[in-house]
């Protein structure tokens, strides 16, 4: 049987960069598949003002301290640079790296960073999944070293064509979200791999309606990637697992009350974590993503790997 995917999301706020990068090389280290960062310039946990690092530098950075692992975003805000640019930033990691990058795309949500920044936001969410759609094809011709000549109702392209071309001969996309009528059907139209977060019944529903676009497109959605997103703690007893979980917020400067029922933390014992996992696997996810906040616990990075991934196959 094939291993379920495993990839490790190291928060970017309230951390050093030594602490980051110490930790990037232990899941390098530890064999973990992938490695991701956050793309945004506030905080998005507690304190908004508290220090975070910038997105595609980050990643970059962690280029050169890593030699196995792959590296993306989860995900790039499309609103804060042009698609053009961002196929061209993903061509120079994916040179970095030697062939291991990832681009990850979304649709963008925190208001606050681009008033603050004076980043253009758009008048909803739908307008900016529609902004996101149109630069998911752009790229992804852009990646695939097509010549772009494309008028949008938000993008423009005149004869724009790209060297050198990614080292992959099919630089992967990662598309983050939910949304039934928009996003996915850019996932289904674009993406290699799809991440979302959400309780077993919800994101089977969601897979449901990916599956559903992809047929009604002509996609097989085998194509694609399924994966969770989670933020697990694991320890010998629930009782520890949950006083390391408080004192990772309160590091982080959030209150546990605007986390106490979010279902993506997964706190407890090897044999919990587990079982959330093969559930989800049941729901046709084949890869989790785990995002750790600082500071890192080397601890659950080990026992993740070592002791839980074991317990599930796909």
């Amino acid at each position: 049987m094939k291993q379920l995917g495993l990839g490790i999301l190291l928060w970017s706020q309230a951390t050093s960069w030594p602490e980051f990068e110490s930790a990037a090389r232990k899941v390098d280290r530890l064999g973990y598949d992938h490695i991701w960062t956050w793309d945004h310039l506030y905080a998005i946990f507690g304190d908004p003002y508290q220090p975070i690092f910038e997105g595609w530098t980050a990643i970059t950075g962690l280029a050169r301290v890593t030699s196995r692992v792959r590296l993306g975003l989860m995900v790039g805000a499309n609103t804060f640079r042009n698609p053009g640019l961002v196929a061209k930033m993903a061509t120079t990691l994916d040179h970095v790296t030697g062939g291991r990058a990832i681009l990850g795309l979304g649709g963008a949500w925190h208001q606050s960073e681009h008033s603050a920044h004076g980043i253009e936001f758009g008048q909803s969410s739908g307008e900016r999944l529609d902004w996101l759609d149109e630069a998911a094809g752009a790229v992804r011709r852009l990646l695939d070293g097509e010549t772009v000549d494309h008028v949008g109702a938000h993008y423009s392209f005149n004869g724009l064509r790209q060297a050198p071309s990614p080292i992959q001969r099919h630089l992967p996309i990662v598309i983050g979200g939910s949304g039934e009528r928009k996003t996915l059907l850019t996932v289904a139209k674009y993406a290699d791999m799809w991440n979302a977060f959400g309780t077993v019944d919800v994101l089977r529903h969601k897979a449901q309606v990916l599956t559903a676009h992809c047929e009604d497109i002509g996609r097989d959605p085998g194509e694609i990637e399924f994966s969770v997103a989670c933020k697990p703690v694991i320890r010998d007893t629930e009782e520890e697992a949950l006083a390391v979980w408080h004192g990772l917020m309160e590091a982080n400067r959030t209150p546990m009350a605007q986390v106490a029922d979010d279902p993506s933390f997964w706190v407890g014992k090897p044999e919990q974590i587990a079982e959330k996992m093969t559930a989800f696997q049941e729901a046709g996810f084949q890869t989790v993503i785990a995002e750790m906040a600082a500071p890192y616990d080397h601890e659950t990075l080990e026992r993740l790997i070592g002791e839980v991934r074991p317990m599930v196959t796909v």
